[in-house]
């Protein structure tokens, strides 16, 4: 598979720019890391991969002097609590948890141990942190910019792409904080594109023949995938049934593109989990959580599989063409 590079994509953080190496590694000890996750391993392999080159990075490597945690709930959400409340009794010195789901889960298990959250969408009104810059208590970490926004934009970049998709069913797991929609603000944005929105829920893969059959009753023309375990996971199931219905698709990573989707608009998180490595090497040389401020992306890729729109026959515009930071041809 081919992929041309448009842009270099580029990651500006806030809190953390300044050298991260300002305190020396403790001698002799050897930290324990939880990483504690919804989806599977294999679906995130890349991205976990990304995270342990920054931690060695930074001096940290698996087996030397950090032992590494990892507790997976296998797409399985209501496992992180107990997942979580085992890291708690092995007394983990620091806990890593993508995503909201973990990060709340790892929260309730503990206000002692320091948490590095990622990429939840609303850290504040979901209780996780007092501000961004003010974090306090025991969790900090990095953020996306509000959901609202991100799914406004990739409603208008898919009828960019599709300029026929008139009826969008907007595919979520209501059982996921990452991916539930905030149906009245993206109602309006719906009805400034011209663009008639369909809910359906989706709570597991085994839902997915259901899903796709009430998308056909709705006559959709195209699909908005919310972010979540559940479609992370499923990505390549969720893709083939997509294509079997002639559906145009709109995902929230890129992961979802490169198993098959039409488009995806967001952050490349293989590059910005590095971050995330970042406050865990601060928070193991003493930092407490409560000090470092909370970082959000200021950059996002469009990413473009001509494949895809090869084998749905559709032609997408130049200039959208010409905005992607990635064709996957």
């Amino acid at each position: 598979m081919h992929r041309a590079k448009r842009r270099d994509f580029v990651v500006v953080a806030g809190a953390l720019l300044a050298p991260l190496a300002t305190k020396a590694q403790p001698a002799g000890k050897v930290f324990r890391i939880g990483y504690l996750s919804a989806p599977t391993r294999e679906s995130v392999e890349g991205i976990l991969q990304a995270f342990l080159r920054a931690l060695r990075a930074l001096g940290w490597i698996e087996g030397r002097n950090v032992v590494i945690e990892y507790r997976w709930a296998e797409g399985h959400l209501d496992r992180l609590p107990g997942l979580a409340e085992d890291l708690v009794r092995r007394k983990v010195d620091v806990i890593v948890a993508p995503a909201a789901s973990a990060a709340l889960a790892a929260r309730r298990a503990t206000r002692a141990i320091p948490i590095v959250m990622i990429f939840p969408n609303d850290p504040v009104g979901d209780g996780l942190v007092a501000s961004l810059r003010q974090p306090g208590g025991n969790v900090t970490g990095t953020t996306n910019i509000p959901i609202s926004d991100m799914l406004a934009k990739r409603l208008q970049i898919l009828r960019e792409a599709v300029p026929s998709a008139m009826r969008v069913a907007m595919v979520y797991d209501p059982t996921d904080q990452t991916s539930v929609p905030p149906q009245k603000s993206f109602e309006a944005v719906g009805r400034s594109l011209g663009v008639q929105l369909h809910y359906v829920e989706v709570r597991g893969r085994e839902d997915f023949d259901t899903a796709f059959a009430a998308m056909q009753r709705q006559q959709a023309d195209g699909v908005l995938v919310a972010g979540g375990t559940t479609f992370l996971v499923n990505r390549s199931k969720f893709n083939e049934l997509a294509l079997k219905h002639r559906l145009p698709t709109m995902f929230a990573v890129r992961e979802g593109v490169e198993a098959g989707g039409l488009l995806s608009y967001g952050v490349n998180m293989t590059e910005f989990i590095g971050r995330s490595a970042a406050y865990v090497d601060k928070i193991l040389k003493g930092t407490k959580p409560a000090d470092l401020a909370i970082e959000q992306p200021t950059k996002f890729e469009l990413i473009i599989n001509m494949n895809t729109a090869k084998a749905l026959a559709l032609r997408i515009p130049p200039s959208l063409l010409a905005r992607a930071d990635e064709v996957i041809q």
